[in-house]
């Protein structure tokens, strides 16, 4: 039998037959690559903008918890006071990053509300911050009289139903009196329905009255909020840093307090959040059913207003939030000119089509041709908020 060897000209077709074949798998592997990119980076966006979600609608709907309540059937002077919490409350200096803008970077003017908002706080100047405070569900918030005869470090009630011996963090208010002061039952005196205060978390005194002054009125409260030990109060803030990471901070520094561990920090929730905004949600009839919004920008509705106004408070029965997030794929494609190809359009519009009694409340987030180059997510909910529903209905 004859062998004959490939001739040149079938060398070349095989050659090029080759060569096209590896292209053509080499441009599916491509365009496979980029497919997998793509995809990857939008559904981190989306498992990030779902947790972020997760974590605020969690937070914001106990928001007024333990709180609320003591404003019915008769105030007592909680809604509004200036809070004191030895050590740490009121802030010495501007909270820590990325919160140094909150309330202007004048932290030690925080009063006790439920909900916050501090429109474009954020250090990026486009993000705002959301505070709030809610304490354990299972504290009830039902407020108990001082009926007298207490000193600097013991309060007298009625009955000390419902406290551990130790541990448990209460408000002591009066109606008309502009501070409130944190403290903590060191032990209950049974038979003697007697708290007695110490610990971490007493408070001697704050500017405007004393523990020894509200302790032997009878027109002072004992507002039970939650248990130290349990890490079951929140006092929180959330917003957004430079770097499109989102924080919380803990405004009791319960770890760091409690728990001598970390420090005067906030903490890290998820990446690529680049925008979030907030507004509110209010009851203008006060029949407990959200019927208008109201923009933290609004004439008498930006933070300072509210923080003061108990009646604005008990107007505020949701909150919605709008969170923009980015993927971290940065997409090359260039067209023939060797020109980037945007994948993002140069705007997005949270808040579309909602309105308060000042105007649209919609918003714009410009992209520049770089942001451009990015995938994008947006998220927008309404979260209600229980505690404040039951204020505005039952007030």
């Amino acid at each position: 039998m004859n062998h004959k060897g490939m001739t040149l000209i079938e060398l070349m077709v095989a050659m090029t037959i080759g060569l096209g074949i590896t292209l053509a798998i080499t441009s599916v592997l491509i365009a496979s690559e980029n497919h997998k990119r793509t995809t990857t980076s939008t559904n981190d966006a989306q498992q990030t903008g779902s947790y972020a979600y997760y974590a605020l609608d969690k937070a914001l709907r106990g928001a007024g918890s333990s709180i609320a309540e003591s404003a019915f059937p008769t105030d007592v002077g909680i809604l509004g006071c200036h809070l004191n919490a030895t050590p740490i409350l009121p802030h010495a200096g501007a909270f820590p990053a990325p919160f140094a803008g909150f309330l202007g970077g004048a932290a030690g003017t925080l009063n006790v509300a439920p909900l916050l908002i501090g429109k474009n706080q954020s250090p990026d100047g486009l993000s705002d911050v959301i505070m709030l405070m809610s304490g354990s569900g299972s504290a009830g918030g039902v407020s108990r009289q001082i009926t007298g005869g207490g000193s600097a470090n013991t309060a007298t009630l009625d009955n000390v139903v419902g406290f551990a011996n130790s541990n448990d963090l209460v408000l002591v208010s009066q109606s008309g009196v502009a501070d409130c002061l944190m403290e903590q039952v060191a032990s209950v005196a049974p038979p003697a329905p007697t708290l007695n205060l110490g610990g971490l978390y007493y408070t001697p005194a704050g500017g405007a009255t004393s523990m020894a002054t509200l302790a032997v009125s009878t027109s002072s409260y004992v507002t039970p909020i939650g248990n130290a030990d349990a890490n079951n109060i929140q006092f929180m803030l959330f917003g957004v840093d430079s770097n499109h990471i989102l924080y919380s901070y803990d405004l009791l520094q319960n770890l760091k307090v409690w728990r001598t561990t970390g420090g005067d920090s906030a903490q890290a929730i998820g990446d690529g959040v680049v925008q979030m905004n907030a507004l509110y949600g209010i009851d203008t009839t006060g029949a407990g059913i959200q019927n208008a919004w109201a923009g933290p920008g609004d004439a008498g509705w930006d933070i300072n207003t509210v923080m003061n106004s108990p009646a604005k408070m008990k107007q505020i029965v949701s909150v919605r939030i709008a969170l923009v997030v980015r993927g971290e794929y940065y997409d090359t494609k260039r067209d023939n000119l060797g020109n980037p190809i945007p994948v993002s359009p140069p705007t997005l519009t949270v808040f579309n089509g909602l309105v308060s009694a000042a105007g649209a409340l919609d918003k714009t987030i410009n992209l520049n041709a770089t942001d451009q180059q990015f995938r994008y997510r947006v998220f927008e909910f309404t979260v209600p908020l229980r505690n404040m529903l039951l204020l505005a209905g039952g007030a």
